[in-house]
């Protein structure tokens, strides 16, 4: 691809020298053969390494989650059980991952960007999100203190990648020594003065600086860096066996003595020199669209958590209802236990009535003395023992009424009030998600604004490398 965007670019200059300079060194055969090797080196370099394995800067042991994909509210767990977390330093590309394996699957392959925050969410339990991954990671540990360290050194880890994105983009035309290959500026620097840290660069960030100033530079040679850059960048995978048996001497020579001839090559050509003005650009069109999906992705966030906000919300309103039925049915039999007490007493009294109408009547009928006293010793019993039924229910109607029955309606007010204020809470979190949900969209159709943008300039490219 680099070698048809310098034909695009000669076309489009007018300079057909180049291509009479450089076609006999550079015809596109020629060099999609030194592509393929510079890969075919790079991939057996990065495999080697992963076969003979690096050493982790900072490994612990932690439970893996992932968030669900679907709901994204919910964790998924992906490991079966506690696996080691390591930080890694990339040196080919000047990047830290958080790298975990279990079995033959990888839980966690994470690149850290200086705009990740990593956030202790309980005691023992933190997480992430990678926009790159388009995931949240979630960590477990066994005890506060991991949890510690691991958040210690997330930090110390992002501080270093500000600072080497910082050196990149200041000291993008200048050359630095670089450290050994295998170390990372964290280790490098723990075990030097305090006052030559600031003066060490990531490993291979002045060959990194030139690929970056000369990945817009139409000259070819200068192309065959920003291709080797790239190829760099390919994911290692399983390899045949004769790339494995190959040691790293071998291949780190082999790149090395490539790499130089070609920066030799692109010194000749002075006036075919990269565009920073057209870098930048590019750079701050990349930051503007992963700022875009990180503030995307933090969105969605809110959102879950401001759904599962409502669910619980939504649950006290129900435990609420169900509380003021039962107090309702309480007081419903209380009322009722009052009408029966009046019914009892209405019952005494009719009782009463006919016991004296009786009484009535045997006085007028003059019965014998002994019956009378004996009537009237059962009126006297009857008539105390209505008295007492009575001063019984005129007590419990008292203190139905003021202890019972107020503190029931009382309690029924402060529900009522309660319940006012919970369906008030919930109407403003419906109204936050609503305009959460639009800002999403919004977002949305910024991003697929950008994307079109960028479909369309491929489809000027594909139609001027047709003609």
């Amino acid at each position: 691809m680099a070698a048809v965007n310098w034909w695009v670019s000669a076309f489009r200059t007018g300079v057909p020298s180049q291509i009479s300079e450089y076609s006999a060194i550079l015809s596109l055969g020629n060099f999609i053969g030194f592509v393929i090797f510079i890969g075919v080196t790079l991939i057996c370099t990065l495999s080697s390494k992963e076969i003979m394995g690096e050493q982790p800067i900072f490994s612990c042991k932690a439970h893996v989650f992932h968030i669900d994909p679907k709901t994204k509210r919910s964790w998924v767990s992906a490991s079966t059980a506690a696996v080691s977390v390591s930080f890694f330093y990339d040196s080919t590309r000047s990047l830290y991952r958080i790298i975990s394996v279990e079995g033959s699957k990888a839980v966690i392959n994470s690149t850290i960007t200086p705009n990740m925050t990593f956030t202790k969410t309980s005691q023992k339990f933190g997480q992430w999100s990678d926009v790159r991954a388009n995931t949240v990671y979630g960590l477990g540990f066994s005890s506060e203190a991991e949890l510690g360290k691991f958040i210690e050194k997330f930090h110390e880890v992002k501080e270093a990648t500000k600072l080497a994105s910082a050196k990149l983009q200041s000291n993008s035309s200048s050359v630095t020594p670089a450290t050994s290959a295998n170390v990372s500026p964290i280790t490098s620097r723990s075990g030097m003065p305090s006052s030559e840290q600031d003066l060490i660069d990531p490993p291979n960030s002045s060959m990194i600086n030139s690929n970056v100033s000369a990945s817009n530079n139409p000259n070819p040679n200068a192309n065959m860096i920003s291709a080797q850059n790239s190829v760099s960048s390919v994911s290692s995978s399983p390899l045949p066996g004769s790339c494995q048996n190959k040691t790293d001497d071998e291949l780190k020579n082999a790149v090395h003595s490539r790499s130089q001839s070609v920066s030799q090559q692109s010194t000749e050509s002075p006036q075919h020199q990269g565009k920073p003005a057209q870098l930048g650009s590019t750079q701050a069109g990349q930051s503007a669209e992963m700022q875009l999906k990180y503030e995307n992705d933090r969105l969605k966030l809110a959102l879950a958590q401001s759904s599962a906000n409502a669910k619980k919300w939504e649950v006290e309103l129900a435990t609420l209802k169900t509380n003021n039925a039962r107090l309702t049915s309480a007081l419903q039999e209380s009322t009722a236990n009052v009408d029966e007490w009046k019914r009892q007493l209405q019952l005494y009294k009719e009782e009463n009535a006919r016991v004296k109408a009786k009484y009535a009547e045997l006085e007028a009928g003059k019965i014998a003395e002994g019956n009378s006293e004996a009537l009237r010793l059962r009126v006297e019993a009857l008539e105390s023992e209505l008295r007492t039924r009575n001063e019984e229910i005129k007590a419990l109607t008292m203190a139905t009424k003021n202890k019972d029955f107020v503190a029931l309606q009382k309690e029924n007010t402060e529900l009522r009030d309660m319940l006012n204020v919970v369906q008030e809470q919930l109407e403003l979190a419906l109204c936050a998600n609503k305009v959460q949900k639009q800002n999403l969209e919004t977002l949305n159709a910024r991003l697929a604004g950008f994307i079109q943008d960028l479909v369309t300039v491929h489809r000027e490219i594909t139609n001027t490398l047709q003609t």
